[in-house]
């Protein structure tokens, strides 16, 4: 139950950036959601966060399909980061990997990972994104 909450609150957020993309696309059944799970070595974390912030920010700027890439910590323990992705399609996320920012990102946060974990989530109503992404750009 937190997950979906969560989960819903996270498509909220990303909607402002990205509604257009969400609006034009007509299958919203391809779309890849998942929730990434990672455990960030203490030493690292500062250097992981900011590293996080910046491919969540810059791939949904340059890259069209991707709808949105959030990025947060838990509370009770900052090591531990979760992100909401939301791609509209499998290739989206395939050109998505495929990126320099991405690249950069994966690279250069591997030996700060203690683990990672990508959950595939199924959105309970696809149909109702267009419009959960629409209000928040009134």
């Amino acid at each position: 139950m937190r997950r979906e909450i969560l989960l819903s609150f996270a498509m909220l957020i990303c909607s402002a950036l990205s509604a257009q993309d969400v609006i034009k696309q007509d299958n919203h059944s391809e779309m890849i959601v998942r929730i990434a799970e990672i455990e960030v070595y203490p030493e690292y974390l500062n250097e992981y966060l900011n590293a996080a912030r910046n491919v969540g920010a810059e791939s949904v700027k340059l890259e069209p399909g991707v709808i949105c890439i959030f990025p947060m910590q838990i509370t009770e323990s900052p090591n531990e980061i979760r992100i909401i992705e939301i791609y509209q399609s499998d290739a989206a996320y395939q050109s998505h990997l495929q990126t320099p920012h991405f690249l950069k990102y994966k690279q250069g946060t591997l030996h700060m990972v203690k683990s990672l974990k990508l959950v595939n989530q199924t959105p309970l109503d696809p149909n109702a994104m267009p419009t959960i992404f629409k209000k928040l750009t009134q």
